[in-house]
């Protein structure tokens, strides 16, 4: 499948409807189809990996052809001029959550980029950041406690961030990296006590959320 089919196909299930629904969950909706996320994993699907597929999809701008592009390119192949690219052309917090989780997750610098991204500036950027960290503490299996504990000074940093896609994603890593077993569950929660003290409303959002949720879980 050619990038110009592959954009037919998606344009043949646009639904307005849906854009709207999307708006309301905070999504953008300029240069959206309102194509589902089963509709996306099929044609992913039907293409096949292809990573000069995923350049031409993710140039094209359009809302669903930028998330099946993060769904048919190989990680293998991905750059770390390409991902901090994409990275910048985050405009809509499920791209940046979709490039993460699908993608960026697999690569061999995705531990780099995770620190990286969470000291930027801009909201996505940043978003993807702590994304991936969620990301990495479900799927890197054979990472070792070190990587994560090394990025709770960068979520205690972030913690006071009240713009609400990095508040999110900061919470996200605190809660996955905690899941990951008991010793990083402890970590993250004398974490979550340090920046629930923080003069900041999103900090304490962050903190009661996580502490809520790990200590639910059975030590």
């Amino acid at each position: 499948m050619d990038a110009q089919t592959a954009i037919r196909r998606l344009q043949s299930f646009a639904n307005p409807v849906n854009v709207a629904g999307m708006a309301r969950f905070g999504i953008n909706p300029h240069n959206t189809l309102g194509v589902s996320m089963p509709v996306l994993r099929k044609l992913a699907r039907e293409a096949g990996h292809s990573h000069a597929l995923a350049q031409e999809l993710w140039a094209s701008g359009i809302h669903e052809a930028r998330i099946l592009a993060t769904l048919v390119d190989e990680p293998a192949r991905v750059t770390r001029r390409q991902a901090d690219r994409w990275a910048r052309d985050f405009d809509s917090w499920d791209v940046c959550d979709q490039a993460c989780q699908n993608l960026l997750r697999y690569t061999p610098f995705a531990f780099e980029k995770a620190a990286a991204w969470a000291r930027a500036k801009p909201e996505y950027v940043r978003r993807a950041g702590f994304a991936l960290m969620a990301g990495l503490a479900v799927k890197a299996k054979t990472a070792g406690d070190e990587p994560f504990e090394a990025w709770f000074p960068l979520i205690a940093g972030a913690a006071s961030d009240e713009r609400n896609f990095v508040r999110k994603a900061v919470n996200w890593a605190l809660r996955q990296i905690g899941k990951r077993n008991p010793r990083l569950r402890a970590k993250a929660i004398a974490a979550a006590e340090q920046i629930r003290l923080q003069d900041s409303r999103a900090a304490r959002w962050i903190a009661n959320d996580a502490l809520r949720e790990l200590h639910a879980r059975p030590r």
